[in-house]
């Protein structure tokens, strides 16, 4: 592309990785360099805390305001109640109001990390899109908005299309999640001056369909851009670790474990992951990203510590800093380890040592807990441990006990 952006924000996106696609590169660069732009993402509310899939997006908020320009988290308060078929092979499980509302809170804890929801004129906005979806009245609302969609154009969008090519069943409660997706644009347009919607590239044709509905019914220009759907240099979904989904509330997964997780980024995504996870200058990601051998270890330390920084305090990335050192390289037990801690009642008479890595997090199941000791990736006190009848009773917690899976995860486990 040799577009060469007036606008900081729309150079940032462009130089920084985070640019799929725009609706029209020309005329939102133009709005981005005349004024404050008001700009949504949207994010359902289907869990107590995001996940790294998420953080992308957030990450162009944060930019979107550090440019001068005003975001708009979307809570999906009312679209959750029906749940995104964009590219799944099945429904979501339906939610209720009060499981939502606890998710909304949750995942504002994490937003407020990363943005100012202030009165200045680039504040953010928390909005939730229950407040014009919960009072619609269907047969105005069919009257309204439904008569400027086509069926036969919505059939035709790549999310609608790859699951009736797989023959699977599209409910007509999702069907409508795309006129919804499209109302939502048109109302944050016409209540808050809203004129740019950014998401995956997944979400491109309900963008586009918002951009549409907008035009015909208010006749006012607003702009779609999309940033890459992110999959890690060996294929991987961005956002899942061997243990499960890496999610960004620290009562879900330890500021500890969030530093690991970036910390053992492959090398060939490190260069990338610094420029659009971390607020370090392009030049920088880019020296960085090409070191090779043992060195390239020193850019994945950095990583990990900006990345922690941003969502926990610099305290808390300091900290895994120091527990990894001591672990990894003195082989001790750092004060920062993810912990279970038995009480004398669940301790008995003693408990087995696959039950003990199950409960740490370490193994999936019994199953998999016996799996790893059987195939010497265990370890008791940096010690192999080979015999999954092993049990731990009160003396041997007389001071803590550490647990390894491989050579990077690790738990301590303690009395209480």
């Amino acid at each position: 592309m040799t577009y060469h952006p007036k606008s900081e924000f729309m150079s940032v996106m462009m130089s920084r990785g985070f640019l799929a696609d725009c609706t029209d590169y020309q005329a939102l660069d133009e709005a981005l360099s005349n004024g404050v732009v008001p700009a949504y993402i949207g994010f359902d509310a289907t869990a107590k805390s995001l996940h790294v899939g998420s953080l992308i997006q957030i990450m162009m908020l944060r930019w979107l305001q550090k440019t001068g320009h005003k975001p708009i988290t979307l809570m999906g308060g009312g679209t959750t109640k029906v749940g995104d078929p964009s590219f799944r092979a099945d429904e979501r499980p339906l939610l209720g109001p009060e499981q939502i509302d606890a998710n909304i809170a949750g995942i504002r804890q994490v937003f407020s990390a990363y943005l100012d929801y202030s009165d200045a004129p680039n504040g953010a906005m928390m909005i939730n899109n229950a407040e014009w979806l919960d009072g619609l009245n269907y047969l105005d609302f069919l009257r309204d908005i439904g008569r400027h969609f086509s069926i036969n154009r919505m059939l035709a969008f790549e999310s609608v299309k790859s699951r009736l090519d797989r023959e699977q069943s599209l409910s007509f409660l999702e069907f409508n999640y795309m006129i919804l997706q499209a109302y939502d644009f048109l109302e944050l347009n016409r209540r808050y001056g809203c004129v740019l919607q950014m998401g995956g590239s997944d979400q491109w044709g309900n963008i586009v369909n918002g951009i549409d509905l907008t035009r015909r019914v208010l006749d006012h220009q607003i702009f779609g851009l999309t940033s890459p759907l992110l999959t890690t240099s060996d294929g991987k979904k961005m956002g899942k670790s061997q243990s499960g989904a890496v999610w960004l509330n620290p009562d879900m997964l330890s500021p500890y474990e969030f530093w690991q997780f970036w910390r053992n980024t492959t090398d060939a995504d490190t260069g990338r992951f610094l420029k659009l996870y971390t607020e370090l200058p392009v030049e920088e990601c880019d020296r960085l990203g090409a070191l090779e051998g043992s060195e390239i270890n020193a850019a994945k330390i950095i990583l990990a510590n900006e990345v922690t920084t941003l969502l926990h305090g610099a305290e808390a990335a300091k900290a895994a800093e120091a527990t990894a050192r001591e672990v990894f390289e003195k082989g001790g037990v750092g004060d920062d380890l993810p912990t279970v801690t038995l009480s004398a009642d669940d301790l008995g008479d003693g408990v087995s040592i696959v039950q003990l890595f199950v409960r740490a997090g370490l193994a999936k199941s019994g199953k998999d807990a016996k799996r790893l000791i059987g195939e010497n990736g265990a370890r008791l006190n940096d010690a192999p441990l080979d015999n999954p009848g092993v049990i731990i009773d009160a003396a041997a917690l007389a001071t803590p006990i550490k647990l390894s899976a491989g050579k990077k995860r690790h738990a301590l486990v303690q009395l209480g």
